[in-house]
């Protein structure tokens, strides 16, 4: 596989993403980390991008600055992850998208669905790869669970259970701290926090392990903590194109789960259990027979899963490895590009920015069906319906 550059937006000092994705990035050796506009501070920008090893002249103020130092060069970046705040994320991720470049996009895509659409069109257009970073379906086992929906172990899928659901926000004297207040504001969050933040996570994850989409959805959305204009806890209805049902609850009032993300999913002849504190364990239960325990690395498990395990089983696999895999992936699109050919198969596994459409278009249903009390309406973006 060609050796490619990556360069980053945002995820500067103090960053909570920044470190994953330097991790996911470099961990398989595909990329080399060359440019950079890492901070909303340009001399501060600069200067971390520095200490981390990037060129004077490749360690930029801005991400405008940034295209303009890119997009003329030879050896200009391959790929252009952006990790900036979730408002920044459209204009950023177009201006790049026309430009020419592949673009990875952290979670939210946009903050509209008409914006998506312009997204998901322009990487149509340009043929530029927008992939977003749902990186928790890079883990090894989660695509272990895919392939085997996919080669039918579990028959048809009745059923889908997600969770997200954390009880870091639950102090109420932590109300008017400002780096929890604004993810409750409509003015800096839009229209929904909770599901926005953390349901997107849970529901692309079971779209990707079943094979398929919500189409209608019914939501029971809540502030709980009352001086919160946007809600922190939601308990989502969901019916699948597939023909699959869906139960999603997402929450930050939980107090005692921790990260809280899992999955369940109930077919004709079995059912599978996984939870991202403990992804190393994957629980299958054939109908009629006893439960077992797939284990992360072993002997005889999927193409998906052996291409993205690298530690020998019993070690532990987090979350750095998990988004590498979405670079993995990533680079094997971005190289069978250059080589004109078609990708591997078992590497085409990236989030699409058709993905960040449709969990847009989610969160504006689930925001809707909230305010109606409920009612049923349409999950899906205009452009797919």
């Amino acid at each position: 596989m060609a050796h490619l550059t990556w360069g980053l937006i945002g995820g500067g000092e103090g960053s909570q993403i920044g470190p994953a994705h330097r991790l996911g990035a470099r961990l398989d050796g595909l990329y080399d980390f060359v440019a950079g506009a890492l901070d909303h501070r340009a001399e501060a920008g600069r200067a971390y991008g520095q200490t981390l090893g990037l060129a004077p002249d490749r360690a930029y103020g801005d991400w405008r600055e940034m295209l303009e130092g890119e997009r003329t060069r030879a050896d200009r970046v391959d790929l252009v992850t952006v990790a900036t705040p979730n408002a920044s994320h459209f204009e950023i991720t177009r201006a790049f998208l026309q430009a020419g470049f592949h673009v990875l996009c952290e979670k939210p895509m946009t903050m509209t669905v008409e914006e998506g659409e312009e997204i998901v069109g322009l990487s149509r257009e340009t043929g530029s790869i927008c992939a977003v970073n749902y990186g928790y379906t890079g883990y090894s086992l989660v695509r272990h669970m895919r392939a085997m929906v996919a080669r039918g172990d579990l028959g048809a899928v009745r059923m889908v259970v997600a969770e997200f659901a954390h009880g870091h926000h639950a102090d109420a004297a932590d109300v008017d701290n400002p780096r929890v207040r604004w993810r409750y504001d409509p003015a800096q969050a839009g229209v929904s926090a909770q599901f926005a933040d953390c349901g997107i996570h849970a529901l692309h994850m079971a779209s990707f392990v079943i094979g398929q989409q919500a189409s209608r959805l019914s939501a029971d959305t809540v502030s709980c903590l009352p001086q919160r204009v946007l809600e922190d806890d939601a308990q989502v209805n969901l019916r699948f194109d597939g023909g699959a049902a869906g139960r999603l609850w997402t929450s930050s009032i939980a107090i005692g789960r921790q990260h809280g993300l899992t999955l369940q999913v109930f077919g004709e002849k079995g059912g599978l259990r996984w939870a991202q504190e403990q992804p190393n364990q994957l629980y299958w239960m054939p109908l009629g027979q006893r439960l077992q325990v797939i284990e992360r690395g072993e002997a005889g498990l999927s193409p998906e899963a052996d291409r993205s395990s690298r530690v020998t089983i019993g070690h532990a696999e987090g979350m750095p490895l998990a988004f590498a895999n979405i670079y993995k992936d990533l680079a094997e699109a971005i190289t069978a590009r250059k080589e004109s050919r078609v990708a591997d198969p078992v590497a085409d596994l990236y989030p699409r920015a058709e993905d960040g459409l449709r969990s847009m278009a989610a969160v504006f249903a689930v925001a809707e069906s909230g305010k109606l009390g409920g009612t049923w309406v349409d999950a899906r973006p205009p452009m797919f319906r």
